[in-house]
């Protein structure tokens, strides 16, 4: 399997983005009226997997052609992160040299140590309990959003206007998902947990997705968990197989591992996991690494 995209349109991962988009409308049209708090669970998760395959479409899935999957992922069904800055920060993720970087990689859970030493107590407590897989799932959507967002203000002040133009795309698809919502019994307060709940579940895959280490391949989980939460991630918990052939789909990610076990564990140094009920029993009430970055050195 090579690190290339495959030719051709991939019609299995576009009729899974329909059947996604179709179940999530008939979740919310009928589920209320049998019970509220199941229209929020089935929502949630469907916010989440959406969340994959919106992951899967920024990588060049299922159209070779960026507009198409673009267009087709517009709505964000999470209402929080724009598709267009989900893929150019999630790109940027990707520089495998910078993961885990304070600065460099957008998607790092870790501080600068200086800055860490620099924060009020009571902030520093919210980080740590954000460091469980408990307050990640609970605290992470809300943290994640709000350092997000106030990232992109701030780019957007100094008139970057890749960052601009992404949330400016945002709003049709805001809009259309408020008004299909509008559509439905679903009340928008329900809809508007369910969303964050979401959000919270995809935490669970990225919660340890990376780790603090001097070699670049090391950072980088294997959670080989085949359950259900491996299907709503699309298979990307067999996280160093993605990293190191990002172009490869979410359904050939498993025999691509099956067929060179033995090279990813070593590239990755055995940084693996059984399941991810084993990460949910490490876990779910302590920190698995701290918040200053172990390895930072001053002047970096």
């Amino acid at each position: 399997m090579s690190d290339h995209l495959p030719k051709g349109p991939e019609w299995g991962t576009f009729f899974l983005i329909l059947a996604c988009y179709g179940i999530w409308f008939a979740a919310l049209a009928l589920l209320p009226q049998i019970s509220l708090v199941l229209a929020v669970v089935v929502s949630a998760v469907l916010v989440a997997f959406h969340s994959s395959l919106t992951h899967e479409a920024l990588h060049g899935h299922p159209f070779r052609q960026r507009w198409m999957n673009e267009a087709l992922m517009a709505p964000q069904l999470n209402m929080a992160i724009p598709y267009n800055r989900f893929r150019d920060t999630h790109l940027d993720h990707h520089r495998d040299e910078n993961l885990t970087d304070p600065y460099d990689d957008p998607e790092s859970n870790f501080l600068d140590p200086k800055v860490w030493q620099q924060m009020p107590r009571w902030r520093r407590r919210l980080y740590r309990i954000n460091n469980t897989l408990l307050g990640r799932i609970l605290l992470g959507p809300l943290i994640g959003q709000i350092c997000f967002m106030a990232g992109d203000a701030r780019a957007a002040g100094r008139g970057d206007w890749a960052v601009i133009w992404g949330w400016m795309l945002h709003l049709p698809g805001l809009v259309l998902v408020l008004w299909v919502v509008n559509l439905t019994p679903m009340p928008f307060w329900a809809y508007a947990i369910a969303a964050y709940l979401g959000l919270g579940l995809v935490k669970i895959r990225t919660f340890l997705e990376h780790r603090a280490h001097d070699q670049m391949h090391a950072r980088t989980v294997l959670v080989e968990d085949r359950g259900p939460l491996a299907m709503l991630f699309l298979n990307n918990n067999l996280h160093i197989v993605h990293h190191m052939h990002p172009g490869v789909p979410w359904y050939a990610l498993p025999k691509l591992y099956r067929d060179q076990q033995a090279k990813f564990q070593s590239a990755n140094e055995n940084y693996t996991y059984t399941c991810y009920g084993e990460v949910f029993r490490r876990y779910f009430l302590r920190g698995k690494d701290p918040v200053p970055h172990p390895l930072w050195h001053p002047g970096e």
